[in-house]
């Protein structure tokens, strides 16, 4: 990688804080409950079941090409449920948008991220390779 030191920490910067923002937007959605259309509150979404049966592992930072693809998914499907086009104030809403919202800059950032291959600058991605490139070095399977 030809990139300046600038450069990789700055794309660090970029994936850490787009993984902190879907980590606390899922977080939020766990402990909150959620808001109807008409306003009216619902119960608290939860994902016991699903995590009873998950297997517990420390995967942030690892396996950041399938997380990017994962996030532009998610955010291309948010983005494309509700396009802005009034560009107006709407109810539930931080801003006035008008095309172009957080969802569609935030899936530009995460293709950055994509791209860049920043698993390979930091994280446990760049961990897991080093591992392995140790192993082939001394002969290990």
């Amino acid at each position: 990688m030809n990139e300046s030191r600038l450069q990789r920490v700055s794309l660090v910067v970029l994936r850490t804080l787009v993984g902190w923002h879907f980590l606390y937007e899922g977080f939020y959605k766990v402990i909150a409950p959620s808001w109807s259309r008409e306003g009216v509150p619902l119960g608290r979404w939860t994902s016991a079941g699903y995590l009873k049966g998950a297997a517990a592992g420390p995967f942030a930072g690892l396996f950041t090409q399938a997380g990017c693809v994962g996030a532009l998914l998610l955010l291309a499907m948010f983005y494309l449920s509700a396009i802005p086009t009034s560009g107006t104030a709407q109810a539930g809403a931080e801003g006035a948008y008008l095309i172009v919202n957080k969802n569609l800059i935030e899936a530009a950032a995460v293709l950055v991220v994509f791209s860049f291959r920043t698993g390979r600058i930091a994280g446990l991605d760049l961990l897991r390779a080093r591992s392995v490139a140790a192993r082939t070095k001394a002969g290990a399977p």
